[in-house]
Parts: structure tokens; C-alpha cells; sequence
């Protein structure tokens, strides 16, 4: 414990801040000294960062660690933990006040990042509770290099090798590293396993299948059957050994579950008042869902309505390009209605969700980092229905892929979501905002962006492209509550399936989904959370600019902020902290 200064120490030090002082350097000297010193420490930070994350670092564009794997021994989650607890104490001995506005919101940011990175690597352990963690890692750090063309194919090739060789090694780590699961986690992970197995016989080598040097084509033969064969033993593993003894509580509890929002989305509300939020955005979305149902069809029930809009789906071999038709009419939509600005007049292209992602995810968008300088591509990822699927099945999944939730999907991924968003990112001014994620900001973007744009007009009033988009947020509604509930042992697995049918009006495949989703993704809620926060946001935004608000403007400007949490980004935009619910 640090004593306080004595009384008369107090006076001295005073005098001398305020009167010069032979030899004493000026407070700008100190302040740059400062930045400088951050700036170093920051770029030490990353670097650290991405030594023991080298698919982070190929996905932001980092590619000196495209041959490794990640350690997923306990030793290096251990030598993560020291790494981690060094920058966090050298990080607290920055000097805010010496640094300039945009700097003291990235301390602020690299801060609380370290210890939510901390609070997952100790007290939350999802690489002893999560068997999935190392199958869906290892398919996504080849998938990375596979997918991307940022350098000719014969070195990615050699790369895919590298990260191959050192996938039985992470392998036998999880074996070492797991211990009792919940039953949820180790079902998912056997879900997965079949396509994973099969990406790696089939997609990876089709892949790389114009490399012609006989002596690289060998050796990736010899890896490529290595992971093949580790998986397939880990599948084993998993389905013999590790589901019967998968007998633990996927509960984070109040306490974790609290902490978790606090360093990941920079929220200290307690979870009683986010509940009464979550549940009041719930009731007025129910409410204007039924408004808007009684505006088709005034003599027929909601649940009549919602069916009948439910069966208004495209053929599944038809899915993708109606989604690749949707997207053009919302891009000429914005510039005409000046929503924000798009920087770049490219398109991502639609693809199927790889086979290792398709478990928990319906569609999803992929984009590369903020540093990638060649392969600039991006993909949106649609999940078709599987093909030894029974009709009935192929229909209820189609279901959820109705012309309203195309839609709001299409808009909440790309125009202007998530796509939008990262061609933004690549401005953004500094490291820190470019590299970490932050979720309320990036999925609060996106679902905000459903609402905006019908209420700007897109659609021309259609009721049922709102039906879509209120059906998308009673969805991102039921999560918020059901993570809150699950977490803090308010409600079984069984009964957030069943919530997100009643209350979320979610049909029973996608319940199903997102229920077990959120037992691995606990604070989900981020979705509804950072909408909010944009909303509150931009009403005070409004206030402040009076007759100049426009809504470019603010979009731009909140863009511009890079992916952090909406307490930063409200200090810049507003020049004051204040709640931001």
C-alpha cells in the first residue's frame, strides 16, 4: 500500500509544478515523451500479441507468422497470462493525462482488452471447457491462408504445410488441456467435426490443386493426411472418452458474466437493470410486430401472418443469388439517400459458409484486416441446408431465410453493416482501433443499420421487410435476455430454446442454434446493447449539432472512431463521458 504525501511534501511539489525551474524540461517535452513512450509500447504490445496468435496476425494482414500454428499447450496459455500481466502493469504507468484525447481512448481500450484476455485465460478457461476451440482454430488458420490470395499459391501452400504439421501437436494439447466439458460444448464439437474433417480432404486440397512442384505437392500430401488423421483421431477422442465425461456447467455466473462486459464492452450497469432493458426492447418489439402483422392482414392471427411470411423464401439452390440481387438495390439506395459514405465502390462476394463454421451460423461476413495490403477481398457467408437433410428440415431451416430476414440479413452484413464497417476500418487512426474488435460497437453497427434503413425508406414501407427486421430483432432480443438468464442459472439450455419460439418468435432449428450458442458465447447481448447505444448516441449527437446534424455526418463520423467500445466513442463525439443507455 502506497502511504499519502505529508502536508508540507504536498505544498512543495505544488510550488515546483507551477514555478519553472532551472534545467526543467517544458510540459510539451513531457507530454511527447509520453505519447512517444505509449506508441512504443503499444507496437510491443502487438507484437507480443501476435507471436502467441499468429492467425490473428494473418487475418489482420500481418503475414511474418503464416507458418505458425498457435501453442495451445497449458505452458504457453500460462507464458500468455505472464505476457499478458506485465503489459497490463506497464500500460497502468502511462501517464493519461500527458497523452493526447485519441491516445488516452486507446489506453483506456488496451487496458481493459488485457483484462478480459486475462479474466478468459483464468477464470473463464474456455480452452479447458471447450473442445470445439481447437478444431474450429486450427480449420480457421489454414482456411485463412487457403482463402486469401496475398501471395503466389506455391507460398501459401508452403505455409498450409507449416500450420498442418503442428495440428496433432494442438490436438493432443486439448486432449491434455480439457477437462470435464459441459455436454453442450462436446455435442457441438462433434457436430462440427464431420465437415472439418471433410475440408481438409476436399477443399484444402482442391484448393492448391494448380501447384505443380512434385517435391511441395509431397509434403503437403504427408501434412494434409496427418491432420486428417489427428482430427478424425480427435473425433474418437471426443465421441469414446470426452462425451461421457462431459458433465460440467457451462454457467459463467453473475460475477464472471459481469466482469466479461465490463473489460470486453466497457459496462458496469448491473445485470438486473440490463435484464429490465433487455426485456422493455423486447415488449416493444413484440408490440409493433404485432402492429405490423395486423397491417397485412387485419383478420388473421400473428402466428398466420408470421407463417405465411415465413413461406416466402427462395428455393435453396436459389438463396445465394437472391442475396447477391439484394445487395445492389441497398448500395444504390444509400448513396441515394446519402446514409454514409462508402468508401470504396467494391462488393464481397457471396459464397457458402465454410463447413467448420456451419453449426452456429446462419450467415456471417468475412473480411480481411485492417493491414492486408493485396488480398482486399472479402466474403459473405451464406449456410445453405445440408444435403442429406429430410425436406421438412430443408423447409423449416429455408424459413428463416424469408424475404423480410433476407433482407435485414443483407443489410446487417453488408449494406451498410459489417462490410460497410470494414472498409471504414482500414482509415481508422491508430493500431489499436484498427487490430482489436470490440462486439457492441461492430454488432451493434450492423443491427442498428436494420432498423435505419427501413426507417430512412428502403423498401418503400414494405410491412413485410419490417415484419423481417423485427423478427431479426426479437432474435437479437431473446439473446440478450437468454444470455443474461442461462449465465446466471435463471434458465436451463431446454428453456432459452424454448424462450427464443415463444418471445423470439424464432423458428425451432434457428432456436435451437442460438440457444446452444449461447452457452459458448455468453454476452450475445452485445447485439441489442450496442444498438442501443448507437440510438442514445445519435439523439444526443442530434442535440449537440442542432440545424447541422445530418445523418452522413454522423454515420461518417461515427466510423471514424475504429471498432471500440461506444463509451470512447461517445467522450469523442460528444466531449463528455455520460450513460450510454
Amino acid at each position: 500500500m502506497i502511504k499519502p504525501l505529508t502536508s508540507i511534501f504536498c505544498i512543495l511539489f505544488q510550488f515546483f509544478l507551477l514555478i519553472p525551474v532551472a534545467g526543467a524540461k517544458p510540459a510539451g517535452a513531457s507530454s511527447s515523451k509520453t505519447h512517444a513512450a505509449f506508441d512504443k509500447l503499444v507496437d510491443e504490445y502487438f507484437d507480443f500479441y501476435f507471436r502467441s496468435n499468429p492467425t490473428a496476425a494473418t487475418q489482420a494482414g500481418f503475414h511474418q507468422y503464416d507458418h505458425k500454428l498457435e501453442d495451445y499447450s497449458g505452458s504457453a496459455v500460462e507464458a500468455q497470462i505472464v505476457g499478458l500481466t506485465k503489459f497490463k502493469t506497464q500500460f497502468s504507468a502511462i501517464q493519461a493525462s500527458e497523452l493526447p484525447e485519441e491516445s488516452r481512448g486507446d489506453l483506456e481500450v488496451l487496458t481493459s482488452s488485457i483484462q478480459a484476455s486475462l479474466l478468459e485465460l483464468q477464470a473463464i478457461q474456455m480452452w479447458r471447457r471447450d473442445p470445439d476451440t481447437y478444431t474450429s482454430g486450427v480449420s480457421y488458420s489454414v482456411f485463412l491462408i487457403m482463402r486469401r490470395n496475398f501471395a503466389p499459391l506455391d507460398q501459401r501452400l508452403g505455409s498450409v504445410i507449416a500450420r498442418e504439421r503442428e495440428i496433432p501437436k494442438a490436438l493432443e494439447a486439448a486432449r491434455q488441456n480439457l477437462s470435464n466439458p459441459p455436454r453442450v460444448y462436446t455435442e457441438v464439437a462433434l457436430q462440427q467435426l464431420p465437415d472439418t474433417i471433410d475440408f481438409f480432404r476436399k477443399d484444402v486440397p482442391q484448393a492448391f490443386q494448380a501447384v505443380k512442384d512434385p517435391k511441395l505437392l509431397a509434403d503437403f500430401k504427408a501434412s494434409n493426411a496427418g491432420a486428417v488423421e489427428a482430427l478424425s483421431e480427435y473425433q474418437k477422442f471426443l465421441r469414446n472418452d470426452l462425451l461421457p465425461a462431459s458433465k460440467g456447467d457451462f454457467r459463467l455466473g453473475a460475477e464472471n458474466f459481469a466482469r466479461k462486459l465490463q473489460y470486453d464492452e466497457m459496462l458496469d450497469i448491473p445485470l438486473d437493470r440490463l435484464l429490465e432493458i433487455g426485456y422493455a426492447d423486447l415488449h416493444r418489439n413484440q408490440q409493433r410486430l404485432k402492429e405490423v402483422a395486423a397491417q397485412i392482414d387485419p383478420h388473421a392471427s400473428l402466428a398466420e401472418v408470421l407463417a405465411d411470411l415465413r413461406k416466402d423464401h427462395p428455393p435453396a439452390d436459389r438463396l445465394m443469388q437472391t442475396f447477391r440481387d439484394t445487395l445492389g438495390g441497398l448500395r444504390e439506395f444509400i448513396q441515394q439517400k446519402k446514409i454514409i459514405t462508402l468508401p470504396s465502390s467494391d462488393s464481397p462476394i457471396v459464397e457458402e459458409t465454410p463447413p467448420f463454421a456451419r453449426a452456429l451460423s446462419t450467415a456471417s461476413m468475412d473480411t480481411p484486416g485492417a493491414y492486408e495490403t493485396k488480398a482486399k477481398e472479402a466474403m459473405f457467408n451464406v449456410t445453405l441446408p445440408e444435403a442429406d437433410w429430410k425436406p421438412e428440415k430443408v423447409e423449416e431451416w429455408m424459413q428463416a431465410f424469408n424475404r423480410g430476414t433476407i433482407v435485414s440479413t443483407a443489410i446487417h452484413e453488408v449494406y451498410p453493416g459489417h462490410y460497410t464497417q470494414f472498409l471504414w476500418l482500414q482509415a481508422a487512426p491508430s493500431k489499436t482501433r484498427k487490430v482489436l474488435y470490440n462486439a457492441s460497437n461492430a454488432e451493434g453497427w450492423a443491427h442498428y443499420t436494420e432498423q435505419m434503413m427501413l426507417d430512412e425508406g428502403y423498401g418503400k414501407g414494405d410491412p413485410k421487410l419490417r415484419l423481417g427486421q423485427l423478427l431479426d430483432a426479437l432474435l437479437r432480443d431473446a439473446r440478450f435476455i437468454a444470455g443474461i438468464q442461462m449465465h446466471t442459472g435463471k434458465m436451463t439450455l431446454d428453456q432459452a430454446q424454448k424462450f427464443f419460439v415463444d418471445e423470439g418468435y424464432q423458428v425451432p432449428p434457428v432456436a435451437e442454434e442460438e440457444a446452444k450458442r449461447g452457452t459458448s458465447d455468453p454476452t450475445y447481448l452485445y447485439y441489442t446493447l450496442g444498438k442501443l447505444q448507437i440510438l442514445k448516441l445519435r439523439e444526443d449527437y442530434r442535440k449537440l449539432r442542432g440545424n447541422e446534424f445530418t445523418l452522413q455526418e454522423f454515420h461518417d463520423r461515427f466510423m471514424r472512431q475504429g471498432s471500440v467500445p461506444m463509451k470512447i466513442i461517445r467522450k469523442s463525439m460528444l466531449g463528455s463521458d455520460g450513460p450510454t443507455l
